[in-house]
C-alpha cells in the first residue's frame, strides 16, 4: 500500500509538479530566475505527501530554487549516541509566536509593476502573494513619500493647515499604491497586515523649512505642531479607510536618528527618545485613540539596532506612553555594530512588547547585482539572528526595483529581491527572493518558536524550528560554507537525514506521526 501511494504522488508531482526556475547567468556567481507574462517559476507546498515523510525544499549557489524532494521520517526505537551532526527540536521550548515577513510597496517599486505588462505583472504579485508564490502576509507603506519617489510631497503642503482642511492623498497613493493593494488582496490567500510609516512632516512644521535632512517638529509635545502631525496620521488611514484598505500598525518615524544627522540627504524628521517618548504619549497615541485607531500596533524606533535597548527604554519606561506602544521596529544596516544579543536584552526587559525587523536592504554595491548569492545568505543570516532572538517577523525593503535600482530621486539606488526590466517586459528573482521565501512561505503568522540544538560546534550551520496552527513543524537550516553537511535531524522519538549542499539553505516541512 505504502508503494502504491509513493508511485501515485510521483505522477501526481510529475503532472501537477512546480514550473522550474528559468534561470539566467549574469555573472553574479549564481542565478536569477526570469519570468513575464506567459511564464514564472511556482512553489506550493500543497501536494500530497505519504504518512511518516518529510517535504525537503532546497535553494542553493549551484542553481538549486526550492528544489523538492521527500525525505523519510523514520522512528528511533532506542536512544544511542549521536556520532552524527545532529540538530535537536524540542517542542516543549516555545518562545515568540511570528506575525510574518513582507516588503515595501514604495512609490518606487509601485512604478516598476506598472511598468509591466497587466499579465506580466499578475506575475510578480503572484510572485509574493499567491499560494504558488512565497506567500507574504505584511506589506510596510510609506506615508507620502521618500527618497523612493520620483519627487518630494507630503499630504499637507499647505502652510499653517492647522485644521487639515487641504490634506489629501497624492497621485502616488490613488494611481499606483492603492490599486496594487486591492489587486494583491484578491491574489492573497493569507491575512495581510500592513503597517506605515512616514519620512518627514511638511516643511512648514520643521525647524529646517525643509522636508529633506537634518531637522524636527517646531516647538514641543503637546502644542499646534505635534497636534497636528498626530492628527496627519489620523487623516492618512481615514483617507486609505475610504479605499477599504486598513492597517495592522504603524511606526511614529522611519529612522529618527535621520533626521538629527547633519549629513542626512533624503526626507527626514529627527526625533531624540525623549522627543518620541513624549510625542507617543501627548500626541499620537491619544489621537489614534481618539480616532477609533487604538487598535493599530504602535511601533516606536524604527530604526538600527545599534539604539537597543536605550531608545525604547527612555519610551516605555514612561507609563503614560507605554500604554500606546504595542512594538519595537529595527532595520539592519548598522547591525556589524550591533550583536543580535541586544534584541535578546530588550525583549528580556520589555517582554510584552513585540520587536519586528522592519526594514533592511543590500548596499554593497550602489544597484543591482544580479544573481549574487551571498546577498541572499546576508538575508538569511540576518533573519535566523532576528528570529533566534524573539523578533517576530521580518520585513524587506522595495518589493521590487529597476535594473539601476530605482527610481530614486536622491540617487540612493539599492538592490531587490525582484528587479524589474520593463523595456523587455520580463523580471528577474535575485537570490535574495529565495531565501526570504524560505522563511516567508513556511512559517505562517502564528507559528512559533521552538527550541532547536546541534551537537557539534565550528559546522558554520544556522537554523531555527517552529510549530505551525496547523500542527505541522518547520525547520529552516543555512549553510553558508563551501562544505556540504551531512546531518540528522532528531524531533522526539523520529529523526530524518538530510545532506545541506554548499552555499545551500534547506526548510523542512512535517507533521508529528
Amino acid at each position: 500500500m505504502y508503494l502504491l501511494v509513493a508511485c501515485l504522488l510521483i505522477a501526481f508531482t510529475s503532472v501537477h509538479g512546480d514550473l522550474p526556475c528559468a534561470g539566467r547567468d549574469y555573472g553574479g556567481g549564481s542565478i536569477v530566475c526570469v519570468c513575464n507574462s506567459t511564464y514564472c517559476d511556482t512553489v506550493t507546498v500543497t501536494r500530497p505527501v505519504p504518512l511518516h515523510s518529510v517535504s525537503s525544499f532546497t535553494s542553493s549557489k549551484g542553481g538549486d530554487r526550492f528544489g523538492f524532494v521527500l525525505l523519510s521520517l523514520k522512528n528511533i526505537s532506542t536512544k544511542s549516541e549521536q556520532e552524527r551532526v545532529t540538530i535537536n527540536i524540542f517542542s516543549s521550548k516555545k518562545y515568540q509566536t511570528v506575525k510574518g515577513f513582507g516588503a515595501a510597496l514604495t512609490d518606487a517599486a509601485s512604478i516598476n509593476i506598472l511598468s509591466l505588462s497587466s499579465k506580466a505583472q499578475q506575475q510578480l504579485l503572484k510572485s509574493y502573494f499567491s499560494s504558488n508564490g512565497i506567500e507574504y502576509n505584511m506589506i510596510r507603506v510609506p506615508i507620502a513619500s521618500c527618497d523612493y519617489s520620483t519627487r518630494e510631497y507630503t499630504y499637507l503642503d499647505t502652510p499653517n493647515d492647522y485644521n487639515l482642511s487641504t490634506f489629501a492623498l497624492a497621485k502616488e497613493d490613488l494611481m499606483y499604491k492603492i490599486p496594487l493593494l486591492k489587486s494583491i488582496y484578491q491574489l492573497s490567500t493569507r491575512q495581510l497586515s500592513l503597517y506605515g510609516s512616514p519620512w518627514t512632516a511638511p516643511a512648514w512644521m520643521k525647524t529646517s523649512d525643509n522636508e529633506i535632512g537634518r531637522g524636527w517638529l517646531k516647538g514641543s509635545a503637546g502644542d499646534k505642531y505635534h497636534k497636528t502631525w498626530a492628527q496627519y496620521f489620523v487623516k492618512f488611514f481615514d483617507e486609505y479607510k475610504k479605499h477599504g484598505i486598513s492597517f495592522w500598525g504603524v511606526t511614529a518615524q522611519n529612522e529618527p536618528s535621520n533626521g538629527l544627522l547633519e549629513d542626512s540627504t533624503w526626507q527626514s524628521t529627527g526625533f531624540s527618545p525623549e522627543m518620541q517618548r513624549d510625542f507617543v504619549k501627548l500626541d499620537l497615541g491619544p489621537a489614534l485613540v481618539g480616532a477609533g485607531y487604538g487598535n493599530i500596533k504602535l511601533m516606536i524606533l524604527d530604526d538600527q539596532r545599534m539604539f537597543l535597548p536605550n531608545y525604547p527604554a527612555t519610551v516605555l519606561n514612561d507609563p503614560g506612553a507605554a500604554k500606546y506602544v504595542s512594538g519595537i521596529g529595527v532595520h539592519w544596516y548598522w547591525n556589524w555594530l550591533a550583536s543580535p544579543e541586544l534584541l535578546q536584552a530588550t525583549h528580556d526587559k520589555f517582554p510584552d512588547v513585540f520587536i519586528l525587523a522592519t526594514e533592511a536592504c543590500n548596499k554593497d554595491s550602489p544597484g543591482p547585482d544580479l544573481g549574487n548569492w551571498e546577498d541572499g545568505v546576508k538575508y538569511s543570516n540576518d533573519i535566523l539572528d532576528n528570529l533566534n532572538n524573539w523578533s517576530v517577523g521580518w520585513v524587506d525593503w522595495n518589493m521590487c526595483l529597476n535594473l539601476q535600482g530605482g527610481p530614486n530621486w536622491a540617487k540612493n539606488f539599492d538592490d531587490s529581491p525582484i528587479i524589474v526590466n520593463g523595456t523587455g517586459d520580463e523580471f528577474y528573482k535575485q537570490p535574495m527572493y529565495y531565501h526570504l521565501g524560505h522563511f516567508s512561505k513556511f512559517v505562517t503568522e502564528g507559528s512559533v518558536r521552538i527550541g532547536s540544538s546541534i551537537n557539534a560546534s565550528n559546522t558554520g550551520l544556522k537554523f531555527v524550528a517552529f510549530h505551525r496552527p496547523d500542527g505541522n513543524y518547520v525547520l529552516i537550516v543555512l549553510n553558508p560554507t563551501e562544505n556540504t553537511a551531512d546531518i540528522d535531524i532528531v524531533h522526539g522519538n523520529y529523526k530524518f537525514t538530510t545532506t545541506v549542499p554548499v552555499n545551500g539553505i534547506q526548510s523542512f516541512f512535517w507533521s508529528e506521526p
